[in-house]
């Protein structure tokens, strides 16, 4: 056996674990993916994976399993009860309703079926008859529709969707048209546009702040410059929540309730002893020399620091914007007090859709949207980001 075939059997180990490691973060990705583009009705019958099966085919096992011996394979084996009639199947739009009558005995005192279909067998019953009836909604529906965007977007939560009921059709005819729309405090549209003058400015701040405190304590010298970079290690460990009520207080003396701006201040404050931390060590680590050298050339250390400490520290500020855009992206308890419904972020949105929605198709599409500029953020800034995390960790 050559070298480079038992290399490759070392190395298989490894790669199986990567593998694995990558199906499990891409399966449920895919799956709310899936499920986010699919149909209401499609959501509430069925599993993701079955959108990648024929639609004739979803349904036809479980048909023959509990009914095909009494109604036939075409259903209309029993006149009285045609399955093959739409006006019938018209009557059965949930699961739920079907399992109903098949737990009702038959006049004369026979169960309706020996064995019970449970939920998901009765669901996939109910899909095989819309198609073996030729029912217009099972028939003409897509297997994937952006609809769910659309209505999750402008706050839609109607029977229908929002394209037909509020665009096409007329919105006097569907309360739930009433206040949808782009501006619409119930979608995610302006949800959206809030969580980004949120995370932003909450972004930008402790970048700022962090590099000018991480130039100072690397190469500026002043008496109890040690002592006070270990206090601000030391306050990485306080909880959050323990100062929620302290400075709600202080907000609501001075006014910063319900601002952006208290929670620009409040996460900026906890972001930056992690933000100084990270920066100094990589700043620290810079060639002495570099520095003293510009020294000697007449640089000041305004000059120094735009000049040879911000260029030479992208990797570090490019992982920490990382860090710190998803931390405030994807917090709900900061923005739920400070905030609070009155002005809603993505995340208070989406635990909103969870109380008032009991449909996925709206709940996944919503959750899509909020991990969307997170993926793109962290995909764009990949190349700094393993270099970030080692920004410091060894010198020489």
């Amino acid at each position: 056996m050559s070298e480079r075939v038992k290399s490759a059997l070392r190395k298989l180990p490894l790669h199986l674990v990567i593998i694995s490691l990558c199906l499990v973060w891409i399966t449920p990705t895919l799956g709310l993916l899936v499920t986010s583009l699919r149909p209401r009705q499609d959501v509430a019958e069925s599993g993701w994976w079955m959108a990648f099966v024929p639609r004739e085919a979803v349904g036809k096992d479980a048909y023959e399993q509990f009914c095909a011996s009494c109604h036939a394979a075409d259903g209309a084996g029993i006149a009285e009860a045609d399955l093959s009639d739409p006006t019938l199947i018209e009557q059965y739009r949930r699961s739920i309703a079907l399992t109903a009558v098949l737990r009702e005995p038959l006049e004369d005192g026979r169960p309706h079926v020996e064995e019970r279909p449970d939920a998901q067998q009765a669901a996939d019953i109910l899909t095989y008859l819309r198609q073996l009836s030729g029912f217009e909604s099972a028939a003409t529906r897509p297997p994937f529709t952006i609809n769910n965007y659309v209505d999750a977007t402008v706050g839609y939560s109607g029977r229908s969707n929002y394209l037909e009921s509020c665009v096409e059709g007329d919105p006097e005819e569907d309360d739930a048209c009433i206040g949808t729309g782009l501006t619409s405090e119930r979608g995610m549209a302006k949800a959206f546009l809030n969580s980004l003058w949120v995370s932003i400015p909450a972004t930008i701040l402790p970048l700022l702040f962090a590099s000018f405190a991480a130039y100072a304590f690397s190469w500026l010298d002043f008496k109890g410059r040690q002592w006070m970079f270990v206090i601000l290690v030391a306050l990485q460990i306080v909880p959050l929540q323990m100062t929620l009520i302290p400075i709600y207080r202080i907000y609501a003396k001075t006014g910063l309730t319900g601002t952006f701006l208290g929670v620009w201040l409040f996460h900026t404050g906890f972001g930056l002893p992690y933000a100084i931390y990270l920066t100094r060590n990589f700043l620290g680590s810079l060639p002495r020399d570099l520095f003293e050298s510009a020294y000697l050339d007449g640089a000041s250390h305004w000059t120094a620091f735009y000049r040879l400490a911000i260029p030479l520290s992208v990797p570090a500020l490019a992982s920490l914007g990382i860090f710190q855009f998803l931390w405030v992206w994807n917090d709900l308890l900061v923005a739920l007090v400070f905030l609070g419904g009155q002005t809603p972020v993505l995340t208070w949105q989406i635990s909103n859709l969870v109380g008032r929605f009991t449909g996925m198709h709206l709940l996944t599409a919503a959750a899509f949207i909020s991990m969307l500029l997170p993926m793109l953020v962290f995909f764009a800034m990949q190349r700094f980001f393993v270099r970030g995390l080692l920004a410091g960790a060894v010198k020489g």
